[in-house]
């Protein structure tokens, strides 16, 4: 099994990069990206406690895909495109959306794109255990300013409450479901 390389990401090998098609390549992985992000944030599937829906997922899956700093850079596409008032997000649009209870965690959207892109790059989803870590650090780089940001409007005691503690389940989940998906990735690579 052909390990995945420093600085080599999946799309690396299945659309590799040429001199002339370099700024196609980009836009049209940049507005997939966000297209797919955009489409997540508006599927609910139902679980316990809460409805999840499948955003951290596509993230998850963007960074790896797309490494990190293409996968930075489409996620912060997508937060412009919210902001401009597109309706990419979950329930509201606009920048005063994104200052309120979520902005923390779209932020940590773009953190987790570049973290997870980052252990990509270096073969680190390559072997169980530091894939699984990689991974957490991840959905922590989501989780910490989201709650965070919770915090500051709510409280403390609120914020892991109704920010953190709900979403546990379904994050795990969502975990497994990206290192199922790992393996395929990469023979689609070699």
């Amino acid at each position: 099994m052909t390990a995945i390389t420093a600085s080599v990401t999946p799309l690396d090998r299945l659309w590799p990069r040429t001199a002339g098609s370099n700024a196609l390549r980009t836009a049209t992985l940049i507005l997939l990206g966000t297209g797919l992000l955009a489409l997540s944030a508006h599927i609910q599937v139902p679980f316990w406690p809460v409805k999840l829906s499948l955003q951290t997922f596509v993230v998850l899956v963007i960074g790896i895909a797309y490494g990190s700093r293409l996968g930075g850079a489409t996620i912060v596409a997508y937060l412009i495109e919210g902001a401009t008032g597109l309706p990419v997000f979950q329930s509201g649009a606009g920048i005063a959306y994104m200052m309120g209870p979520t902005g923390g965690f779209l932020l940590g959207f773009v953190l987790a794109a570049v973290v997870i892109g980052h252990f990509t790059e270096r073969s680190m989803l390559n072997r169980f255990p530091t894939a699984v870590a990689a991974l957490l650090i991840a959905e922590a780089a989501i989780y910490i300013p989201g709650v965070a940001w919770l915090a500051v409007l709510f409280g403390p005691a609120k914020s892991i409450a109704f920010g953190l503690t709900p979403f546990l389940a379904g994050e795990a989940l969502k975990i497994g479901l990206v290192l199922a998906l790992v393996p395929a990735i990469r023979r689609m690579t070699q």
